[in-house]
């Protein structure tokens, strides 16, 4: 629809050298449907990273995979080094710009999104809640006293990019306020994990890095106090502040979550302001410009559009440029990577009695598939029966159910919890693993087929209608 409305005030005057990979003023599209179609995109690469993952431990390569995870990666400048094989360099640092992400995410669905108003976020964060308690709940069951407690954090995880590319296969079968529902109790899930892993995945402190990586969180503060707009500042302190928090004891990609809490989330000008320095930008270059002038040519011209260029990037906020250029890399880059360096189990642990059937693996996907059907429906019901929250537009239960299914596909966050859990206990983080794996396959058929089969609204039917016959008159 937004391509229609662009071309009624298209004019075609002027030359455009058309090149395949540029596209730009051609698609409007909001923040939240790209958001949509990169989750929706990376959640299909994550599947092919995982069954590849899976192919090459089960191969002849699986001796070379096993070698390259553990082969050692070093920095060193002067007498300082820092050592890590490259399997912790993925964990520990790659995925710290997944989190940063997740931090931007978060930041701004709480100033600006679904969970910026009180009567839209009650819902998905008592869904979420109830997501995260129950299942890690149903893990104690299983597993209190043993020596495999310790992943009861494993199942309160939600995975997005998977969750998000079920859903959007379905196209529009699902209403967009069921999309936005699920994308804010994956969200609210993943501040949830990142409490977790902060204060029940830390094994011992370094007190004086932890006054260091303290100090840090005071300079990025200052930074945005003092008004700076620029993402490399945030980004080197942010760097260093991951070496400090490394170096504590605290897990190292928490040093993503915290930088992105410092990143200014106001833009430059307001929209009038931007609309009335752009017109005067405008008429400013159409009185230098002469027929047959080009810009390379034409300072003055030239001038006006490096103003023009300015004043775009100054009216969206940082934390609005800097989430919209992290999602390409960490959907296709970071997330796929992580797939594949996690991913690869033996295939006996799906095949035998005793590698499904133990506590541990039992526990994950009873936690993953029943706990989150069981919490996230649960505290919805209680919720919206207690008035305290609105079912999302177009929506019955028969979503909530689909979507709470969908809840239980933790593969990213769960796995990572799990190594964290397990790190060193290597038959106990492939039991879990194998858990997570088998439990994100069960929910994830589940919630795709429930929605596949939940009631079309009649209002759903007609703005597609209303759309398609758009589509045909333009």
């Amino acid at each position: 629809m937004a391509k229609n409305v662009l071309s009624k005030f298209r004019i075609r005057k002027g030359k455009v050298f058309e090149a395949p990979l540029e596209n730009a003023f051609g698609r409007l599209v909001t923040p939240f449907e790209e958001f949509i179609h990169r989750q929706s995109s990376s959640g299909l690469l994550l599947m092919a990273c995982a069954v590849l993952a899976m192919i090459i431990a089960n191969s002849p390569w699986q001796e070379w995979y096993k070698h390259l995870l553990h082969l050692p990666v070093s920095y060193n400048f002067g007498d300082w080094s820092l050592s890590m094989t490259f399997h912790h360099w993925i964990n520990d640092g790659l995925m710290a710009i997944f989190f940063l992400l997740v931090g931007l995410e978060l930041k701004r669905e709480f100033l600006v999104g679904e969970l910026s108003e009180l009567k839209h976020a009650v819902l998905p964060v008592m869904a979420a809640i109830g997501g995260m308690v129950v299942p890690a709940f149903i893990f104690f069951l299983l597993n209190g006293g043993t020596p495999s407690e310790r992943g009861w954090g494993i199942p309160m995880a939600t995975d997005i990019a998977f969750a998000v590319g079920c859903i959007a296969i379905l196209g529009n079968r699902v209403p967009r306020a069921v999309v936005t529902f699920l994308v804010a109790l994956a969200i609210v899930d993943d501040l949830g994990a990142i409490i977790v892993i902060a204060v029940w995945y830390t094994e011992s402190v370094n007190t004086t890095a932890l006054i260091a990586a303290c100090a840090l969180v005071g300079v990025l503060w200052l930074l945005k106090v003092a008004g700076v707009r620029r993402a490399a500042g945030y980004i080197f302190v942010g760097i260093l502040l991951w070496y400090a928090l490394y170096v504590t004891g605290v897990h190292a990609t928490l040093a993503g979550v915290i930088t992105a809490m410092a990143i200014p989330a106001r833009p430059k000008y307001d929209p009038v302001a931007f609309s009335t320095f752009v017109k005067d930008i405008i008429r400013s270059f159409d009185r230098c410009f002469r027929p047959g002038d080009k810009i390379i040519a034409n300072d003055a011209l030239r001038a006006r559009v490096t103003a023009l260029d300015n004043g775009i990037h100054l009216v969206q906020s940082p934390l609005q440029r800097m989430e919209t250029r992290l999602h390409t890399p960490v959907a296709f880059i970071v997330v796929p990577i992580f797939a594949l360096a996690n991913a690869g189990l033996p295939i006996d642990s799906f095949t035998s009695t005793e590698a499904v059937f133990n506590p541990l693996t039992l526990g994950v996907i009873c936690g993953l598939v029943f706990g989150k059907l069981i919490g996230i429906v649960g505290a919805t019901w209680i919720g919206w029966k207690m008035g305290w929250g609105e079912l999302p537009k177009s929506a019955t239960f028969h979503h909530i159910i689909g979507v709470a299914f969908l809840g239980g596909i933790g593969f990213t966050m769960s796995i990572f919890i799990a190594e964290l859990a397990f790190e060193g206990e290597l038959e106990m983080l492939v039991q879990a693993k194998a858990g997570v794996l088998l439990a994100s396959i069960i929910a994830g058929f589940s919630g795709f087929m429930i929605l596949r089969r939940a009631p079309i609204e009649e209002s759903l039917q007609t703005d597609k209608g209303e759309a398609d016959k758009g589509e045909a008159e333009h």
